[in-house]
């Protein structure tokens, strides 16, 4: 089994290949404007959890999700073809709502921040 080093190298390396290949190869419109915000990959390399976010937010998270569904076999094996391991993990995505839960606290801080202070 690979270290938690290692596997944390496995996940990084596999996210910035599927976001380059997002932006440069994929031409599905449905995939417009995502990005992959976390790869986690299990002990045993079997399965990458892949988190992914959208710009419009969660209005698009279940047609994100049957596109990266869709395009995952392409996905997986040109990934293994740059990625060198024995075997290829599976890839299983999942919706990220951290950036739109970010937005939310920002824009409730800046309220904050520009009400009038009662003295």
């Amino acid at each position: 089994m690979p270290s938690g080093l290692r596997l944390e190298r496995i996940a990084d390396r596999i996210r910035q290949e599927m976001s380059e290949m997002l932006i440069k190869e994929i031409s599905d419109p449905r995939l417009h404007q995502v990005f992959i915000t976390d790869v986690r990959v299990d002990r045993e390399l079997a399965y990458a959890e892949v988190y992914v976010s959208a710009v419009e937010g969660a209005s698009r998270s279940k047609e994100v999700l049957a596109g990266l569904n869709s395009a995952s076999g392409f996905m997986r094996r040109t990934l293994a073809t740059r990625v060198e391991l024995r075997a290829f993990p599976r890839l299983r995505f999942h919706w990220d709502p951290t950036p739109e839960n970010a937005d939310h606290i920002e824009r409730l801080l800046s309220q904050i921040r520009d009400e009038p202070k009662d003295k």
